[in-house]
């Protein structure tokens, strides 16, 4: 008897990162698949950039220590120089831009898909490794570039399975709530953090109504555990000027313009980005997408980033968690525009605007849109090898399948026939094929439809009923194997 081996290495996976299975990504690859062809139609072209970047180049290092912070995977190649594992899409968007400047055709359309990292603490639903996939324009100035962006990330939505109405993409403007910021007297660098405060009440609007983000403006807000969140500590006069603004929102884009454009009567941020939003809002209308992108004031997204629009992507349907209880999806993507990003390379600022969608949140929505008990993705015909001493014969039985364009293999372990039949169950195999000695000296061969064979034994309860009806199974000459197993493939697909 061997002994027991006791240096083993555990086995586990690290905190925050997630092994994925067949079933997820021809899930991913499908819904991918489907954005891809719409950026296409758009006229964006595929690009990949590398998954490290110097930390410099991704503006993520701290000069007061001598390493990259926390927020990103960094290592020392051996030139001393520190890279980075990329956080994001953008930022080596930027630097490739930057690089590439001269050659590239402006304005540069361009899209991305790959994993993105980031060293923070996991949770539920927060990784250090997750998917997205952006779209980006620099080079263009004009607004016409960000209502083409919002208009495009609708597409996006409609073309992997979101129905019109489920959905919707909203837009504000960053200068909006500079403004805002500028007329209560919380402008300029001393006073970041009371800011930052006030977007965050902002963006609880959805949840907390107008009474919850007026408290969070002001002294703060205890929630129903009787926890309490310290507010803005705005007046009463700055926080009904903030909650005017979240007002604004109408029943159609263009008279929320002009509500904004009420709101800042004189020349300053405020006014410009009204205006900028009254241009989007006049596209989205004249290109027929006003009942799929929306102005919306409340919207706020890491604004320190953006310079002028900015948008998201919010699924309005509902569903139940395990114990009855609604939920929503809320936002699986969003942009804007960054026009001083790419100038961190180049002498003079670059226009850009783009939008990212997180593919793991949305593939999650889609799940839940097609129900828990949604069929999963068919698996290969499997060629049951019952005679060792034949299975080169098995193989090019396989082989002629495959020529065919059917995807089949051959059961290549040691098990017996029930044992053989499970496996291709768990293959989500649609059928098998058998060939014993008998089917072999006739030239034949039998083919077992799985799927409509599970369906017929649960209607069986007598064993003789099921030996001389044999469900769902037909033994045929050889010759006609790829036709055969195709009439049982076209039944499930």
């Amino acid at each position: 008897m061997n002994a027991r081996r006791t240096d083993l290495t555990p086995a586990r996976l690290p905190r925050g990162f997630a092994d994925r299975g067949a079933a997820e990504l021809a899930a991913t690859r499908e819904m991918t698949e489907a954005i891809r062809r719409t950026y296409e139609l758009w006229g964006f072209e595929a690009i990949e950039t590398p998954f490290f970047e110097y930390t410099d180049a991704l503006g993520k290092f701290l000069p007061d220590q001598d390493r990259p912070n926390a927020g990103v995977f960094s290592l020392k190649d051996d030139d001393e120089q520190w890279l980075s594992l990329r956080y994001d899409l953008t930022a080596p968007l930027a630097r490739f831009v930057a690089e590439n400047f001269q050659r590239l055709p402006k304005p540069y359309r361009s899209y991305r898909f790959g994993p993105v990292f980031r060293n923070e603490k996991p949770g539920p639903g927060r990784f250090r490794q997750f998917l997205q996939f952006d779209a980006d324009i620099v080079g263009a100035p004009s607004v016409s570039a960000d209502a083409e962006m919002c208009m495009m990330m609708a597409d996006a939505l409609e073309a992997v399975g979101i129905r019109r109405g489920d959905y919707v993409v909203k837009v504000n403007n960053r200068k909006i709530l500079d403004g805002v910021m500028e007329a209560i007297g919380l402008g300029g660098p001393e006073n970041a953090g009371r800011r930052l405060i006030v977007l965050r009440a902002i963006d609880k609007l959805d949840r907390l109504g107008p009474e919850g983000v007026r408290a969070l403006l002001g002294e703060g807000r205890k929630d129903e555990s009787g926890d309490f969140t310290k507010g803005a500590g705005l007046d009463a006069d700055a926080a009904v000027r903030v909650l005017d603004i979240l007002k604004a929102k109408a029943a159609d884009n263009l008279q929320t313009a002009r509500r904004l454009f009420d709101e800042f009567p004189k020349p300053g941020a405020g006014q410009e980005g009204a205006r900028e939003l009254s241009a989007v809002a006049t596209l989205i209308d004249q290109a027929g997408y006003g009942d799929r992108v929306e102005l919306d004031p409340s919207v706020v997204r890491g604004l320190e980033y953006y310079t002028g629009p900015v948008f998201e992507a919010e699924l309005t349907f509902k569903i139940e968690d395990e114990h009855g209880r609604p939920i929503q999806f809320g936002s699986v993507g969003g942009g804007g525009r960054y026009d001083g990003l790419v100038g961190r390379f180049m002498a003079d600022d670059v226009p850009a605007t783009g939008f990212s969608i997180g593919v793991s949140r949305l593939q999650a929505a889609l799940r839940a849109l097609k129900g828990a008990d949604a069929a999963a993705a068919l698996g290969p015909v499997v060629v049951l090898a019952l005679d060792r001493e034949h299975i080169g014969r098995s193989m090019a039985q396989a082989a002629t399948l495959r020529a065919a364009g059917i995807a089949a293999e051959v059961y290549l372990g040691a098990s017996g026939m029930k044992a053989q039949m499970k496996y291709a169950d768990r293959r989500h195999s649609p059928c098998v094929v058998i060939q014993g000695s008998d089917e072999r000296e006739k030239g034949e061969v039998t083919l077992k439809d799985l799927i409509e064979g599970a369906k017929a034994a649960a209607a069986i309860s007598d064993r003789s009923e099921w030996t001389e009806s044999r469900p769902a199974q037909v033994t045929v000459p050889e010759e006609r194997l790829v036709e055969e197993v195709r009439a049982i493939l076209s039944r499930h697909v």
